[in-house]
């Protein structure tokens, strides 16, 4: 049995007087249980379901500046959410390994907890895989009951952006996703570990195959450029943060 709360006696409200007036206010307990039934919601892998605010690491060995801002920036967002952000998201770019997944993941558990938010994660391949399933005759769900969620979702983390190859329908679902919750003022917070910057264009030679992809390259322009006024741009820069603090090893 779960213990009773020594605030409320278990009722999960309290009642408060001020100035003469008398009031009813929710116990901390019952919005500590309302966060958690909404992080259960939410489809946070197990993976990044410590991850928070308060867990990430700036100050490490090598270590960029840039990681503390973005802490900094990701703090601010959470705590100027609905009113200041007025539906603005967060669209966090860097190399493999910098914490922008973690980040994202502490935004969102933040949002939850302290602005009574809801929101839900998704993986973007995985989402595409959800989408292409629902083509099979064999599947129930519909690609309007996979995608249902994704529009409406208060708060969505949308991790990975660009990962999956391109392709017109790739391209397509992608613009379906942005432009609705972009028409409904919805909150989306993005990672990507392309570079925020359109299409190269087309290099022959040596040149053109060494140089890297962009996310312009990966999702297109028109969506790359709708981003920038759906999201405020994060960069990350530094090295890999699982190679240098905490690579995998046996007990």
């Amino acid at each position: 049995m779960s213990e009773v709360c020594t605030i409320c006696g278990g009722a999960g409200m309290l009642i408060l007087q001020e100035d003469g007036r008398q009031f009813v206010k929710d116990c901390v307990c019952r919005v500590q249980r309302r966060a958690e039934r909404m992080l259960g919601r939410a489809h946070i892998p197990k993976r990044y379901e410590h991850c928070s605010l308060e867990s990430y690491e700036t100050d490490f060995p090598s270590s960029n500046r840039s990681l503390t801002l973005a802490h900094l920036r990701a703090r601010k967002f959470v705590d100027g959410y609905p009113v200041e952000t007025a539906g603005t998201g967060l669209l966090i770019t860097g190399s493999i390994g910098v914490g922008k997944t973690h980040l994202a993941v502490g935004i969102l558990q933040a949002l939850v907890a302290e602005r009574g938010a809801t929101g839900l994660f998704f993986d973007y391949r995985d989402l595409l895989k959800q989408v292409q399933n629902s083509y099979n005759n064999k599947v129930s769900a519909t690609e309007l009951e996979v995608l249902a969620p994704v529009f409406d979702a208060e708060v969505l983390v949308l991790d990975e952006l660009g990962a999956s190859k391109p392709t017109d329908w790739v391209w397509d679902t992608v613009a379906h996703i942005l432009n609705t919750r972009y028409n409904d003022r919805r909150t989306t917070i993005i990672t990507t570990n392309y570079a925020n910057a359109g299409p190269l264009g087309t290099e022959s030679g040596v040149r053109g195959a060494m140089r890297e992809e962009t996310l312009g390259d990966r999702i297109g322009e028109r969506m790359r450029s709708r981003l920038q006024e759906m999201c405020v741009v994060v960069e990350m820069q530094g090295e890999d943060f699982r190679q240098k603090v905490k690579r995998a090893s046996f007990a």
